[in-house]
């Protein structure tokens, strides 16, 4: 199987998950999206702590290293208490996870198709500006489809919602690639197989996260 459907294939069954715990949740059974938000938030954290349990030594203690590392962790951290209030808005964890799964397919597929200068390639070889144009232009695309499904009209504020979670996600990616280069490991863990671990499959949420809750906390 091609590595292009492994991630459709990975991208659809979050999604799948998020539509069934939505679900759940409209019909009244429990709080599916809140607690499977919590409990992906733990294991973000957990998985971390234990690579740096397992890093090597001169990696862990180096000062620059630790700094970073300290800082990622913090952001796991904001990410938890962040899904505390945002968890309990299903729609949005909903709408967030479908234009954070299109932004990353475009941003990977097209950034194959077309090729093109690397966007940082000392911290991610294969990420490319074009592919994180087409991120976007898809992760946008999918907030309006989003809106025409669940609120059966197009709301114009959906678009700025679309780009901005998209760029966000491809941020907290590529901070995520940068913190895996220097601990010299390709995923996080292996809990997903070939799909690394929790946090590579949910760091396009590091950064959406915690806007989100400011944004809520404003409202």
């Amino acid at each position: 199987m091609s590595e292009t459907i492994n991630r459709v294939l990975v991208a659809c069954g979050l999604i799948f998950v998020a539509l069934v715990a939505a679900w759940l949740e409209h019909n009244g059974i429990f709080h599916a999206v809140y607690w499977l938000g919590l409990i992906v938030g733990v294991a973000m954290i957990c998985e971390f702590l234990s690579c740096l349990w397992r890093a090597p030594r001169d990696v862990m203690f180096n000062i620059k290293n630790l700094t970073l590392f300290i800082g990622f962790l913090a952001l796991l951290v904001a990410d938890f208490i962040s899904l505390m209030t945002v968890g309990r808005r299903p729609m949005i964890i909903l709408m967030t996870l479908v234009i954070v799964a299109a932004a990353d397919i475009g941003a990977w597929l097209f950034g194959r198709i077309i090729g093109g200068d690397k966007l940082w390639e000392r911290v991610s070889e294969h990420k490319t500006w074009a592919g994180q144009i087409m991120g976007v232009a898809c992760g946008t695309l999918a907030a309006i489809a989003y809106g025409h499904l669940f609120l059966n009209s197009f709301a114009p504020q959906l678009v700025w919602i679309g780009i901005s979670i998209s760029l966000l996600s491809q941020y907290g990616d590529l901070t995520a690639s940068f913190v895996k280069r220097k601990m010299g490991i390709k995923d996080f863990s292996k809990v997903l197989g070939n799909h690394g671990g929790i946090i590579d499959r949910f760091d396009g949420w590091i950064y959406v996260l915690p806007v989100l809750f400011y944004v809520l906390m404003q409202a």
